[in-house]
């Protein structure tokens, strides 16, 4: 495969349009480069060969991830007991074969398609890849390019079509502007003008708020991860969340804390808890992330309550390596990276009755779960508040957090419901139903954030169908370039 001009300021505009993508999501927030990348990746993709537009992707990919998804290095390192150049080659290996989804996107779409309405189907092909990322090898939907679009005029279409029609919008978007400016087809402004006016028609309200809001406490211990395991570790956190809850227990009609905020078992939490519930008022309600271990000695990353609340939840989507290690038998032990505490977890039943604490209805998501837009649908149907508890600290002082909260605040947009969010470190946050960030805390400090959030009713359109509108659009939009390709040519009489 020559390597002519041509193509080289092909493989350029991929590694750009990587970085450009990295810059539309938190902290960054510049929305309005997306457009700009998908663009860059769609100009010039026919005249490149099958395997010259796999390498073309695969670049992007490993600009996106080596910028994007840097604070990889960060978990690795700092708190995966792996030095230098093993988390380096680690985080490599993990940036090249995430790339190889963009690869196998830009593959098949150049081999499949062609020109003739290429517009349609790059986009089409491009939401069906993030699909597929999103689910294939337990899945990894972070950096979706309509995540970062949550505070665009794009947004409206959220709690109709979820992230991955936002996905859709923008790379089509990029796709004709293209056209545009590169070939003056002026009818491409008939459907921008669509994609980016017609949300100011739509609804921008699909649910309702309850009379009267609920007080809510977020406590954040901000405790040292590398120790918290620890019998020291142990009493720190116990002392910790024992104290943050009594000056806020008077205030409040929930509280919450994060993620495994007592590091040990139910077992041994229980007399903390009770000696906690024993000073708080007899309506208000606690949630806490434990560690929870069932009489086959099966380990759950759990969500339990003491006062006023009934049942208990068990995380579904687990995290490989960090909750469970694949291929144990042949990676146990080989380094301390896959040696990591508590990586041994059982995930929870798809379907589980929704907690009730404080007299609404909680739809759960521990950590990682909230970067999932179906399983978050899923609870939102059922639930008044969507509420997740997460342990950040593995992101350290990166970017993660901030990517993050952004996409819990996407979910709080798709679902109409205010999404509030404990972490171990920051960032904590109450999110209203348009993905309005209420109040927060700033990261690495001990306290505890105090407001309040309305528990709603009805559904948006997301939370009935989730995402399979917009995957069906996104293939038909493929099988239409598809078609095209292989339809016959007319001779001319």
């Amino acid at each position: 495969m020559g390597l002519n001009p041509a193509l080289l300021l092909q493989l350029l505009a991929a590694l750009v349009a990587g970085g450009f993508t990295t810059l539309t999501a938190s902290p960054f927030e510049l929305w309005w480069l997306g457009p700009v990348a998908m663009g860059l990746l769609y100009t010039g993709l026919h005249a490149l060969t099958p395997a010259q537009a796999a390498l073309k992707g695969w670049l992007y990919g490993v600009a996106l991830f080596a910028s994007g998804a840097s604070w990889v290095y960060v978990s690795i390192h700092d708190y995966g007991y792996t030095g230098v150049p093993l988390a380096v080659f680690l985080t490599t290996l993990f940036v090249t074969i995430l790339a190889l989804f963009f690869a196998g996107t830009f593959w098949l779409y150049r081999r499949f398609t062609s020109a003739r309405l290429a517009f349609i189907s790059f986009a089409g092909a491009w939401v069906l890849g993030e699909v597929v990322r999103t689910y294939l090898f337990t899945g990894f939907p972070w950096l979706l390019v309509g995540s970062g679009f949550i505070d665009s005029p794009l947004a409206a279409w959220a709690p109709i079509g979820g992230v991955y029609l936002l996905s859709l919008w923008v790379v089509l978007s990029g796709a004709l502007a293209a056209e545009l400016l590169l070939r003056r087809q002026w009818w491409t402004l008939a459907p921008l003008a669509a994609i980016w006016l017609l949300p100011l028609a739509l609804p921008q309200q699909w649910t309702t708020p309850a009379a009267e809001p609920t007080r809510v406490a977020l406590l954040q211990g901000n405790l040292p991860q590398l120790s918290k395991w620890t019998p020291e570790g142990q009493r720190e956190a116990a002392n910790t969340y024992s104290a943050l809850t009594r000056d806020v227990a008077d205030e409040v009609d929930l509280i919450l804390w994060p993620e495994t905020a007592l590091p040990m078992m139910e077992a041994q939490a229980r007399p903390v808890l009770e000696r906690v519930q024993a000073n708080l008022p007899p309506d208000v309600a606690l949630l806490t992330g434990i560690v929870q271990r069932d009489e086959a000695g099966r380990y759950y990353n759990s969500v339990i309550g003491v006062g006023n609340v009934e049942g208990s939840y068990q995380k579904e989507h687990l995290v490989p390596f960090g909750e469970y290690l694949p291929l144990e038998s042949v990676l146990r032990g080989a380094i301390d990276f896959f040696d990591l505490p508590m990586s041994t977890f059982t995930k929870g039943d798809a379907e589980q009755t929704p907690m009730q604490a404080a007299g609404i209805h909680i739809g759960n998501a521990i950590c990682y779960e909230i970067i999932y837009p179906q399983l978050v649908a899923r609870r939102a149907k059922d639930s008044d508040v969507i509420v997740t508890i997460s342990n950040d600290t593995w992101f350290g002082a990166s970017i993660g957090p901030h990517q993050h909260l952004q996409m819990a605040r996407l979910r709080a947009r798709e679902n109409g419901r205010y999404v509030v969010r404990a972490t171990s470190n920051g960032i904590t946050a109450i999110i209203d139903p348009k993905g309005r960030i209420v109040e927060r805390v700033p990261q690495f400090q001990t306290t505890a954030l105090t407001g309040e959030f309305f528990a709603m009713q009805g559904l948006t359109p997301f939370t009935r169908t989730g995402s399979w509108p917009a995957w069906l659009l996104a293939g038909l939009m493929l099988i239409t370039g598809v078609a095209s390709t292989r339809r016959p040519r007319q001779t001319r009489t």
